[in-house]
């Protein structure tokens, strides 16, 4: 039955299942997951560029829409042999101003992820999954995307491990939104089915997230951002359809709205790198610091303007994390 589901949301009817009427391509993609190999190359163009990760935000290519992990029968098996807590979802449609981090906290008591699945097309409905990749079918895809973030980085001149490094899925009605919010990672968000626009604000601009606000959302205190349309003005429009992807710097505020004539399918890869993690555990020591220096008539220095400074304030709370372990 959910094989059914998944038929009807990449083709729109069970008809040509009913009938035997698959296609080669469906045939060869089901070939590759049986046998495990992966009929990837590269799963970038030539579009990424590794000099602007995490300080500007462009759109390039990918090359994925054949990938078995990505098909229907793939996906009908992966998303309903996931744990609970990595498959969230919601209904009805949201509001860009809306908390994005607190929709997916409480699930529909009255639809399961198989019926929103099963009327995704009809009715307004949204579905997040995280770390696909604790399947088999994903294994071979996470470590091809990995193996290229890793590349790009090293070209950038970024020391080290990628850290933290996950996968998100996205299925989403046709005119959904994702609310204004910032990520606490770096993303390269890769189109399959349907389109979108995303708009992604300058990285530390106050006028789009205040230093307060980017403090507190940093370390969890405060998740929901105020936003306005004048904020849009400063942001840049990115327009992708499937095999197009769109980088989204660390902590850069953005927002997406879905074409209106096909369910959505997307998905992420999410990352932090040495140069992320000290600008989060600077954040941290911000935030912790700002109300003591307040009282005294000082304010802490914007996270995001001196990278030297960012760095000893990292090393602070790195010390502190440390001492208290």
């Amino acid at each position: 039955m959910v094989f059914v589901f998944f038929w009807r949301l990449f083709w729109g009817d069970d008809t040509n299942f009913q009938q035997g009427q698959i296609s080669l391509t469906t045939i060869k993609v089901g070939l590759f997951i049986r046998s495990g190999r992966c009929p990837l190359t590269a799963c970038f163009d030539a579009g990424l560029k590794p000099e602007l990760l995490d300080k500007a935000s462009f759109k390039f290519g990918h090359r994925l829409l054949d990938h078995p992990a990505l098909s229907l029968e793939s996906l009908s098996k992966v998303i309903p042999a996931l744990p609970k807590q990595q498959v969230m979802y919601s209904k009805g449609l949201l509001s860009v101003e809306a908390d994005f981090e607190g929709t997916f906290k409480k699930r529909p008591e009255d639809m399961s992820v198989a019926e929103v699945i099963e009327q995704i097309r009809e009715r307004d409905s949204y579905i997040m999954v995280s770390q696909p990749e604790v399947d088999e079918a994903f294994k071979d895809l996470y470590a091809a995307l990995l193996s290229e973030v890793a590349g790009a980085l090293k070209k950038k001149g970024i020391a080290g491990q990628v850290l933290e490094p996950m996968l998100y899925l996205f299925i989403a009605s046709p005119n959904s939104v994702t609310p204004f919010h910032i990520d606490r990672y770096s993303t390269l968000l890769m189109q399959f089915r349907g389109s979108k626009t995303v708009c992604v604000h300058p990285q530390w601009e106050p006028r789009v997230v205040s230093t307060e606000n980017m403090e507190a959302y940093a370390t969890y205190n405060r998740t929901k951002l105020p936003w306005s349309p004048e904020v849009d003005q400063l942001g840049t429009h990115w327009h992708f359809s499937p095999g197009e992807a769109v980088h989204i710097p660390f902590m850069a505020g953005h927002h997406v709205k879905n074409g209106p004539n096909d369910v959505s399918i997307s998905m992420s890869i999410i990352f932090n790198t040495e140069e992320s993690m000290v600008w989060r555990r600077a954040l941290r020591f911000n935030y912790a610091a700002r109300r003591r220096l307040n009282k005294i008539g000082i304010t802490p220095s914007p996270v995001g303007e001196n990278f030297v400074r960012d760095w000893l304030k990292s090393g602070v709370i790195r010390l502190m994390d440390r001492s208290a372990s």
